[in-house]
């Protein structure tokens, strides 16, 4: 027991020594554009002109939903809690550098002086705004100031975004993993789980989109659909599961031919083609949140937890174990390992599955492309956690950690713009080290 506990701490370290890294390599000068940022800038407004009938200008380089919150947030504030002041205008220019021209001209030819153009960073620096010619072009207007938030220096590895990020990708490899881990600790491989994340996002989507409506499917619908999905994935593992525990097969062979056909029939239900003609309400799971919490974090917290007592405080978890451990000494014991084996092939699908409407929810469609690579990440992650490709040795928190290791790799080298072949090489390499660490340490043990 304190083994396992040593090397759990050792990856939690790990893991923290990793984002320690990435925060300082990735310490970059921000430019906020969010709702918080609009009131700054309103307050710097309300700083210099403390009197009423002023005019200002909000510039918006591009309309998108962070910006029409930074616009809001300035407008807010110069009204004072949503009354407008007496004789103030307000006015809001949105668009390129070409744009705003146009409404700068209209202000001019009204004649209308400006006090202040309140602005982001980025169209702070266009030269409209900050040319010598401003005032012979638009005389009228004056010399207002250019207020923009005040830039700062902080990582971009932990700016709210791209944790979030972090969590979305970690969602489905984390799930996955989990039945991933049963199938390893009995010293097995499941290499079709990248095939039937794919199958079970592929066959939801398509029932929703051609018997239940499409993007006017109801809840209900979209429910037994996804449920449907997740059953074929579990069937899958039956199979697998029956092949090799009936006929003896290897599980790497049984897997891998399963990951092909699979694969192959997913292409072949949708021509190659998406299954994107889905409500967005489909994405409440993965992208909505539950009571303020991502739903992403809220199902790896609960899957993790009965993972565990399920692994720690039950028969079958103990049993896993034993067959993992010494197949034949469980067999001689009354364990009955061919049920076992079943089961932890089944339990992994049917994960894979759950984790194959994840992603269709994440990306609101179904591709046969999703869930390539899969394998490998998942893998990995169980690995890196510290579960042996021997069997008979592994936690779900071990793989909790692995998960998070592996993504926050992939962010990481995704943040300091890592070439995508060399992303695969490294992580490649990551695996190969935890492997070649467990090997060592079971040679220590004997």
């Amino acid at each position: 027991m304190s083994s396992r506990s040593d090397s759990l701490t050792s990856r939690v370290a790990g893991l923290a020594a990793l984002c320690i890294a990435l925060s300082l390599l990735t310490i970059r000068e921000q430019h906020e554009v969010d709702r918080a940022a609009g009131v700054r800038v309103a307050g710097q407004a309300n700083a210099v002109y403390q009197d009423y009938r002023r005019a200002f200008l909000i510039v918006i380089p591009q309309d998108t939903p962070q910006l029409a919150g930074f616009s809001e947030g300035i407008q807010s504030s110069l009204r004072r809690s949503g009354k407008p002041a007496e004789g103030t205008r307000i006015e809001e220019a949105k668009g390129d550098a070409r744009a705003v021209r146009k409404v700068l001209e209209s202000l001019n030819t009204e004649g209308i002086k400006l006090d202040a153009i309140l602005t982001t960073h980025e169209a702070s620096q266009w030269l409209l705004l900050t040319d010598k010619d401003f005032v012979v072009d638009f005389p009228a207007l004056g010399t207002p100031r250019i207020l923009a938030p005040a830039p700062y220096r902080w990582p971009d590895f932990l700016k709210a975004q791209n944790l979030f990020n972090i969590a979305d990708q970690i969602a489905v490899i984390a799930v996955v993993a989990i039945g991933m881990t049963l199938v390893i600790i009995t010293a097995g491989i499941d290499l079709s789980v990248g095939s039937l994340i794919a199958i079970a996002a592929v066959s939801s989507c398509l029932l929703i989109q051609e018997f239940g409506g499409g993007v006017n499917a109801g809840a209900g619908f979209m429910i037994l659909a996804s449920g449907a999905g997740i059953l074929l994935a579990g069937l899958l593992g039956v199979c697998n599961g029956l092949l090799i525990t009936g006929l003896r097969i290897p599980p790497f062979i049984v897997t891998l031919s399963t990951m092909l056909a699979v694969s192959g029939v997913a292409y072949m239900l949708t021509g190659g083609e998406s299954a994107y003609k889905i409500p967005p309400s489909f994405t409440w799971l993965g992208r909505g949140t539950l009571g303020g919490v991502p739903n992403s974090v809220v199902m790896l917290v609960a899957f993790y937890a009965m993972a565990h007592f399920v692994m720690t405080r039950t028969v079958w978890g103990r049993r896993l174990y034993a067959v993992g451990g010494n197949r034949e000494a469980a067999r001689l014991s009354g364990i009955r390992t061919e049920r076992v084996l079943l089961a932890a092939y089944v339990t992994s699908a049917l994960l894979a599955g759950f984790g194959g409407i994840i992603m269709a929810s994440q990306l609101q469609s179904g591709s046969p492309m999703f869930g390539q690579m899969y394998e490998l990440y998942v893998i990995a992650a169980v690995v890196v956690g510290g579960t042996s490709l021997s069997g008979g040795r592994g936690t779900m928190l071990g793989t909790l950690t692995g998960a998070f290791i592996i993504a926050v790799i992939r962010n990481g080298m995704n943040l300091l713009q890592v070439e995508s072949n060399l992303q695969k090489v490294v992580l490649g390499l990551v695996i190969l080290a935890a492997v070649g660490i467990d090997q060592r340490r079971g040679a220590e043990r004997e």
